[in-house]
């Protein structure tokens, strides 16, 4: 009796076959992945439109303490909250041209990226005078004008360089 009983254990375990194997469907794995990359790209593409800012867009004013006047900037829309910036307010032999890249970072805050070239009498003899690189321009009343924060320039003045939009 002793021995019948693991010799019927061992004839039950091998005499269970699989009658039926599961079909399962074969599923294109790319074409899943694509539709939820595309579902992605739809919930990423209406998140970054909520967090646009401002529209800058079009031509402004620009002004500077030493020069009488206003002069023109425009600005381009290349992408999302980022433009191509350009212009210049002149006076007499006074100048301030800007050209570059700009970029709203916070409704506050427009990071430029370009040249400030500019060339006031009364700053060391009219000595040209250009800022390349990275400048902050920063707003306190709701986008309606942007003044150059890094104001001091190379004869140790300091500018108030002002975008009225």
């Amino acid at each position: 009796m002793k021995n019948l009983l693991p010799i019927a254990i061992l004839l039950s375990v091998f005499s269970c076959k699989k009658t039926e194997e599961t079909n399962s469907p074969k599923v294109d794995s790319t074409k899943i992945i694509d539709s939820i990359n595309i579902a992605r790209t739809k919930i990423n593409d209406s998140i970054l439109a909520s967090r646009a800012f401002k529209d800058l867009s079009g031509t402004h004013s620009l002004t500077h303490d030493m020069i009488s006047g206003n002069g023109k900037i425009s600005f381009t829309k290349i992408g999302q909250d980022e433009y191509k910036v350009s212009g210049e307010n002149k006076a007499g032999s006074n100048f301030v041209k800007i050209e570059g890249t700009a970029r709203m970072t916070s409704p506050k805050n427009l990071k430029f990226d370009g040249i400030i070239t500019q060339s006031i009498s009364d700053y060391d003899n009219g000595k040209l005078d250009v800022r390349k690189g990275k400048r902050n321009f920063s707003t306190k009343d709701n986008a309606k004008t942007f003044r150059l924060y890094e104001s001091v320039n190379n004869a140790g003045f300091a500018d108030k360089i002002i975008i009225k939009m």
